[in-house]
């Protein structure tokens, strides 16, 4: 694994802590229903105190005012009888008790993401938590509360699970949550779920298509994954109809040797696994189909990135460095954004300006049409009736995005390395940095070049979807700009 981002990782020490804190602080577990965890105008974290929920709590739980461990359980199986049958004071105020708890168990979620894959991700739960946590708190009806807490609720059924394993679920289940964590080059399906639903076909023409794998090597693979699929998923469809299920856990053993034997009849004796490393074998395959996945969905594949390289190579990295790296990013990340909007200013103003010395009205059409396509999604064909052309050919002569594509991507990174380089300056002794300078230049380019085939992607892509790259998004700040 990567040595990446330790800031975040003291970040997440920190916010994990500030919650534990928060959890000895409440000795009574009960607190969890009457207290909630929210986002407030400023977008921090607070916790709320609401009392009209803890005086109906205590009502309906007088006998567990004293009780050390009481059962979640329970109280919510009561919570939930009132919510759904009582009169609408109880409802409401039994609504309110349940969002409380889930509040918490929201933030829960969200902390165990970033500890699990922040650091790699680039990401903290403050990141996370408006995306899922958007209760006021407020006692309002059912037919007018609409945070997704209450979403959470109206969805749970506790014979099937407990509230704060739906909760869990839930949020992983966020579109917006998970787009984010997509852009972060997180897909929170496991390995093995992610085996269970790649079918054969699909692996050859990722693997030789998107990894550029041997065909010898994509053999291997098919045989290694039609095994898994004979055995693992079986078992899983199996457990499925008998109501079983449960998150997909890594191969048992005994699976593993079944797989084996699968494996080996179907290569009859061609394939280079053994049982030793079979399971690295099936997370090296899983690590192939999620990096295409990640990328088909619009996400940013995991690299090495400064964020490791700067400061060296060292295992052990001491408060100090984990400060240095803390300040570092905070200062990079706005300025990998203003060295985009100057690149797209830049360029964009000298191809109009080259225009405008010989056609006012061809320049004025470029900045239409640019922003027509990039802002509205409009096709070339939908440009040209709109710009008064004749034909999308000229509509694409116009604008020649691959070129204003490249040009952007050069002043960008010229603009971007000559900032790393001055902020690295701080941070890394001129031997080290003369050093990493190299490094450095990869890491950028390889941020940009993925910047610019996402644009790349989305001008190939169906024009209706709803979201931008970061390129068009910037590039249409830019051009509303222009026109203020």
């Amino acid at each position: 694994m990567y040595r990446k981002n330790a800031w975040l990782n003291l970040r997440a020490s920190f916010n994990m802590h500030s919650y534990n804190s928060d959890r000895k602080a409440m000795t009574n577990p009960l607190t969890y229903y009457w207290t909630l965890i929210r986002i407030n105008a400023a977008g921090n974290r607070q916790i709320q105190s609401i009392p009209s929920a803890q005086t109906f709590f205590n009502q309906v739980f007088t006998e567990l005012i004293d009780v050390k461990n009481p059962s979640n359980r329970d109280i919510q199986l009561r919570l939930l009888d009132l919510y759904r049958d009582a009169f609408v004071d109880k409802g409401m105020n039994a609504q309110r008790c349940l969002l409380c708890f889930i509040s918490w168990e929201i933030e829960k979620v969200c902390l165990n993401l970033e500890k699990q894959f922040g650091a790699v991700g680039g990401f903290t739960s403050r990141d996370l938590l408006p995306y899922v946590l958007n209760d006021d708190g407020r006692l309002q009806s059912t037919n007018s509360y609409q945070c997704y807490s209450l979403e959470i609720l109206q969805s749970f059924d506790i014979n099937q699970s407990s509230l704060s394993s739906w909760t869990s679920r839930k949020v992983k289940q966020h579109p917006d949550l998970n787009k984010f964590l997509l852009e972060c080059g997180i897909y929170l399906l496991s390995d093995w779920a992610i085996l269970n639903d790649t079918q054969p076909k699909q692996l050859e023409r990722i693997l030789s298509q998107f990894h550029s794998l041997t065909v010898t090597e994509i053999q291997q693979n098919k045989w290694l994954l039609s095994s898994y699929h004979i055995v693992y998923r079986a078992q899983r469809l199996q457990q499925r109809r008998a109501r079983k299920t449960s998150k997909c856990q890594p191969p048992t053993t005994e699976q593993l040797q079944q797989i084996s034997d699968k494996l080996s009849n179907l290569s009859t004796g061609k394939s280079n696994f053994s049982t030793d490393n079979l399971m690295a074998q099936l997370q090296q395959l899983a690590k192939y189909l999620r990096e295409y996945r990640i990328h088909v969905r619009g996400g940013y594949l995991a690299t090495e990135s400064i964020d490791n390289n700067y400061l060296g190579s060292s295992n052990t990295i001491n408060n100090q460095e984990e400060n240095q790296i803390s300040e570092f990013l905070k200062i990079y990340r706005p300025q990998f954004l203003e060295c985009l909007d100057n690149a797209l200013a830049t360029v964009t103003q000298i191809r109009v300006s080259k225009m405008q010395r010989k056609d006012v009205i061809k320049a004025n059409k470029f900045l239409t049409a640019l922003k027509l396509f990039h802002c509205q999604g409009l096709s070339m064909t939908e440009i040209a009736k709109r710009i008064e052309m004749k034909a999308q050919f000229q509509v694409t002569r116009l604008l020649k995005l691959k070129e204003f594509r490249a040009d952007v991507t050069n002043e960008f990174l010229v603009l971007l390395k000559s900032r790393v380089l001055k902020l690295a300056h701080n941070y890394s002794s001129l031997e080290k940095l003369q050093a990493l300078e190299l490094q450095i230049t990869i890491a950028l380019t390889e941020q940009v070049t993925n910047l610019i085939a996402e644009a790349e992607i989305e001008a190939a892509g169906a024009k209706n979807n709803s979201t931008r790259s970061r390129f068009a998004s910037r590039l249409c700040q830019y051009l509303d700009s222009r026109e203020q």
